[in-house]
């Protein structure tokens, strides 16, 4: 096992509005189970820690993790990514969405396997970079900071400050041949799409 498996944080942002789909994204039933719930649990087989990036606590005591509200409200995911590189007891953090209901450890564990020497590690696919699926170093706190200072919200506004290492299709295939490692329940649409289809997805183990 790599060893930055160990000493890493795991990063759930949930701190979005829910504008599109009118309801808390997190708690969302696929197959049967809350999209943050089959986040945790496989963020316990790879993390040390486990942090949850939202304003209301109440909701997400039942998953004993970490909990913290924005530092900066108003940021975006940005912020919301500064938060957890903030509040994080190791180096580099793994960074996901909390409406991403079909995350896979061989895919991930794969990108940690990149981290070492770079401050961002990224994949890019056809819909171009994956910024909540992707692993930070505390380096990025301080441009961070000053891109927030510019009133920039977007993460990829931070690229150009640090070192990035960008992980193309063809590494993630292999492993995620139909790119579900990236999908994010968004809409109402994306829900009934995504439950219409009634594949079987098992987030610990399945690429």
């Amino acid at each position: 096992m790599n060893q930055y498996l160990q000493a890493m944080s795991g990063l759930i942002l949930s701190g979005g509005k829910n504008l599109r789909m009118g309801q808390n994204k997190a708690f969302i039933q696929i197959e049967g189970i809350p999209i943050i719930q089959r986040i945790v649990d496989l963020f316990r087989t790879l993390f040390e820690e486990i942090i949850i990036i939202a304003n209301e606590r109440e909701p997400y005591l039942q998953f004993k993790a970490k909990i913290y509200g924005d530092l900066l409200p108003g940021a975006g995911a940005l912020g919301g990514l500064y938060t957890g590189l903030f509040h994080s007891s190791f180096f580099y953090s793994f960074a996901v969405a909390c409406d991403m209901p079909f995350l896979k450890r061989p895919v991930i564990e794969y990108l940690l396997g990149k981290v070492e020497g770079y401050d961002v590690t990224i994949p890019r696919t056809e819909d171009g970079y994956q910024p909540l699926h992707a692993a930070y170093s505390k380096n990025c706190i301080g441009p961070i900071e000053r891109i927030l200072g510019e009133r920039k919200r977007k993460i990829v506004d931070l690229f150009p400050f640090v070192h990035v290492n960008v992980l193309q299709t063809n590494e993630i295939l292999p492993i995620d041949s139909k790119m579900e490692s990236f999908i994010n329940i968004n809409s109402l649409a994306d829900l009934s799409r995504y439950r219409a289809e009634a594949v079987s997805h098992d987030p610990k183990v399945n690429p």
